[in-house]
């Protein structure tokens, strides 16, 4: 591995293992607070870890766990997120931490223990500004053993690596990401206008200021998928809205993978509504109706029968509450002019 500076307080065992921040946005997470901070610490990481814990208005007890964390590690330190805000909590932490590596880990993440070193080693093998791995959905019930195969499916979410896997290399953007300081001083941080695809953006302006994004399979962290339809549905209807404000803001981020979703959506609405005079319209929604089951079929033969029942759902789901959030972002929602 090339060698980072060394700090010249750093012990000899530690030598060319920078220091590393992990930065955790933390609202409501009482039952996996606590498990998440230990495996942070428990990495099999040769260098010091600090854990910096944004901490947002919960409605349960992550305040009192938190702070518990913190009087009884020196290694935790919790700093307050009044906003409850994403991008505000991940730049309160940054703001918080002190080292040149900046992790950021979701509260409820579940991390191999190789996960911080692996980061390190590619970030000093590549020069890269960010680097980051693989949403490993997996599920417990057969709901969300659905939406896991259907998100790490090119026909649920498209090819992007982080969802689907490949092989390493240059990405438009990975899953939370281990940052150099150095870049996300550069570009200001997150831009907390963005309540979600902030990690989208904020990598965009990373790459557009010259620096190098890059996707590692090795680092593959479990994701634990939405229960149900109902959340299902809210989460994917976000990221479609504020996908757009991100293309409103970014001019020529908008490939044609993001505007399948919508472009669906437009042609089963048209086919519905011309149905009750031209009834050939219903080839549209029928089509996509045999489309998705089909699709469901091929992808679907590893799981449970009662998996395989929800995944012609999911698919659907998921496809057009991405594209009706899309279609319907209002324009208020635009980032201002800088």
């Amino acid at each position: 591995m090339k060698q980072f500076p060394d700090s010249p307080h750093a012990p000899a065992e530690t030598r060319g293992w920078p220091p590393i921040s992990v930065i955790m946005p933390v609202l409501n997470e009482e039952r996996h607070l606590r498990e998440a901070v230990e495996q942070v610490l428990a990495q099999d990481y040769p260098g010091e870890i600090e854990v910096v814990l944004a901490v947002g208005p919960s409605q349960d007890r992550t305040q009192e766990v938190a702070d518990a964390i913190a009087a009884s590690d020196r290694r935790v330190t919790v700093v307050p997120n009044p906003t409850g805000r994403t991008p505000n909590a991940l730049n309160a932490a940054i703001a918080a931490s002190r080292n040149g590596i900046v992790a950021r880990v979701d509260g409820h993440a579940m991390l191999p223990r190789d996960y911080l070193r692996v980061a390190v080693e590619t970030l000093a093998e590549t020069g890269a500004d960010n680097v980051g791995g693989i949403m490993a959905a997996e599920g417990i019930t057969p709901f969300e053993k659905a939406v896991a195969c259907a998100m790490t499916s090119k026909i649920g979410v498209g090819a992007a690596a982080f969802h689907v896997g490949g092989t390493a290399g240059p990405a438009d953007t990975v899953y939370l990401g281990v940052f150099r300081r150095s870049a996300l001083d550069r570009v200001g941080g997150y831009d907390e206008h963005f309540l979600r695809a902030q990690d989208w953006e904020m990598n965009h302006r990373i790459r557009q200021t010259g620096g190098l994004v890059w996707f590692q399979p090795r680092m593959r962290v479990s994701y634990r998928p939405r229960p149900n339809v109902k959340a299902l549905a809210k989460q994917y209807f976000h990221y479609g809205r504020w996908r757009r404000v991100v293309a409103r803001t970014h001019e020529g981020t908008i490939n044609l993978r993001y505007l399948a979703p919508p472009a669906a959506v437009l042609a089963m609405l048209l086919g519905l509504v011309v149905s009750p005079f031209f009834p050939l319209g219903l080839v549209i929604p029928g089509g996509y109706v045999v489309a998705i089951v089909a699709g469901s079929v091929l992808t679907g033969g590893g799981l449970p029968l009662s998996s395989r029942l929800w995944l012609p759902v999911v698919y659907a789901t998921m496809h057009c509450s991405w594209g009706w959030g899309f279609l319907t972002s209002p324009k208020k929602l635009s980032r201002p002019q800088r």
